[in-house]
């Protein structure tokens, strides 16, 4: 799920959808109207999933996609691998998850609580709880 918003309202730290994957702004530069047309924003993100940099040059006025986040908490039921199996504290559904990055993977263990955050029903796990 995503809502819409003006490129210009766009700050650095916060997502934006580019070619359908979900991406954290790392940079934005605004360049002044010309004589013959609007002000341009040009927006620099790191995907969130797969952690390749995009771009997109466009009116400051065109709309652009924010996706919705959702951050919840989960316990791990058991890791496998190259997917991890989650129970959602909330409402104690069960699903599966890729492997996070390395950083993350080496403090993982059954029974830990993570942060994970489900954004265009995709799931990564963010941050392992109490640490």
């Amino acid at each position: 799920m995503s809502k819409p918003v003006d490129l210009g309202s766009v700050k650095i730290g916060s997502y934006i959808i580019i070619d359908g994957e979900p991406c954290r702004v790392v940079e934005y530069e605004k360049s002044k109207p010309g004589k013959h047309g609007a002000a341009k924003a040009r927006v620099v993100a790191i995907g969130v999933f797969d952690g390749t940099k995009k771009s997109v040059v466009s009116p400051v006025d065109a709309r652009v996609d924010v996706p919705l986040i959702e951050k919840r908490t989960g316990q791990i039921i058991s890791i496998g691998e190259n997917e991890i199996q989650i129970m959602d504290l909330e409402n104690y559904g069960i699903f599966d998850s890729k492997m996070p990055e390395e950083e993350i993977r080496t403090k993982l263990a059954s029974g830990i609580e993570v942060e994970y955050w489900k954004v265009l029903d995709r799931i990564k796990i963010v941050r392992i709880k109490g640490q």
